[in-house]
């Protein structure tokens, strides 16, 4: 498919605080990639914008595109709008010829975005939602309905990944894994060859695939349990992952479960982090401890801005926004939600939803 790529922040997109206030939604991490980088390999086209809240004008980061607005986007070129939320199933869209005709994309049956020939006025959808009444046709993927499920889905997608990559991980006539280096479990294990495993670690395959990116650095008296991805010059500084995604350049020590890092998250201590998502250059102090379970075992519900909200989850630990810091032997309760740059500290258990 031969067209300009551009993915838009919908109405839903927008509602994924805290992490909407400081980037587009496409920029996070879920599985192995960013929604953006699943974007671009499904389709095979560089995204050249993330079109969004005019709040966020100005957002920049190392290989993510710029904010566009739908007046900056060229109306002579065909472009490809998609749904910041919508998860294609790899070269979905790739070697598509785009119709002469505008079209709405469907994913299960719901609007995710628009073919827009070269000619045809930016439909209003990339900020309102309502989508014009074009002929659709369907597309191999579906939507993420909140940040909540970014987390809860994220160990399937970390194993759907892997299937879609063709790397077989660790198998006949590779080289043996460093000495003191076991692996338990029949799964795939991928090791980047600028990856550094010190003696005295544990990967456990059993459940789901790990995979460690270039640059990582896993010390002695740590045990890394699939599904798991850590990204490109992260450490694992000793402790348990599991089933979790770190981003590019995180130190991570202690029990980690469940759970999505963006990237440049500093949690080089012990601690509980479970059933979480961290946004970038989240700092956690020396024994911060999250709550993921409820004594009664009942459905978390969230406060946002002093609204409940249901989070559909029997276990839901934070939502931490970027840069978000907490003071040493923090307690945070189930459900709760710190937005930008908040400072949580205190003797006491922070409010459950900090602005």
């Amino acid at each position: 498919m031969s067209a300009e790529l551009f993915l838009f922040d919908d109405r839903a997109a927008r509602k994924w605080l805290p992490f909407a206030l400081t980037r587009p939604v496409g920029e996070m991490l879920f599985g192995t990639r960013t929604l953006r980088g699943r974007a671009e390999r499904a389709t095979g086209l560089e995204c050249r914008g993330h079109v969004t809240s005019r709040d966020l004008v100005g957002f920049c980061e190392p290989e993510a595109p710029p904010i566009a607005t739908p007046e900056s986007v060229r109306p002579d070129r065909d472009r490809l709008l998609l749904s910041s939320r919508l998860v294609l199933n790899d070269t979905a869209l790739a070697g598509e010829r785009g119709p002469a005709e505008p079209r709405l994309l469907a994913a299960r049956g719901t609007p995710a975005g628009a073919w827009i020939p070269a000619g045809t006025p930016f439909p209003s959808c990339a900020r309102t939602g309502d989508y014009p009444d074009w002929p659709a046709f369907c597309v191999d993927g579906w939507l993420l309905e909140s940040a909540w499920e970014l987390m809860d889905k994220n160990g399937e997608q970390i194993c759907s990944d892997h299937r879609r990559s063709g790397l077989d991980g660790r198998g006949a006539g590779e080289p043996p894994l460093p000495p003191g280096v076991h692996c338990v479990g029949d799964g795939p294990l991928v090791i980047d060859p600028g990856a550094d495993v010190e003696p005295g670690v544990v990967f456990d395959t059993t459940n789901g695939p790990v995979i460690l990116a270039s640059g990582v650095r896993v010390r002695g008296f740590s045990r890394i349990a699939g599904p798991a991805y850590v990204g490109p010059g992260s450490t694992v500084l000793g402790g348990a992952i599991e089933n979790s995604s770190l981003g590019p350049w995180c130190k991570v020590r202690g029990d980690v479960e469940s759970s999505v890092l963006l990237g440049f998250a500093n949690k080089a201590h012990e601690g509980y982090l479970g059933h979480s998502v961290l946004g970038r250059w989240v700092n956690l102090g020396a024994m911060t401890t999250v709550s993921a379970l409820k004594n009664n075992y009942g459905p978390i519900r969230a406060v946002l801005r002093g609204r409940a909200i249901d989070t559909g989850l029997r276990k839901a630990g934070c939502l931490l926004g970027d840069h978000v810091r907490t003071a040493i032997g923090t307690m945070l309760a189930t459900g709760t939600i710190a937005e930008a740059g908040a400072n949580l500290f205190g003797a006491r258990t922070p409010p459950k939803y900090v602005a």
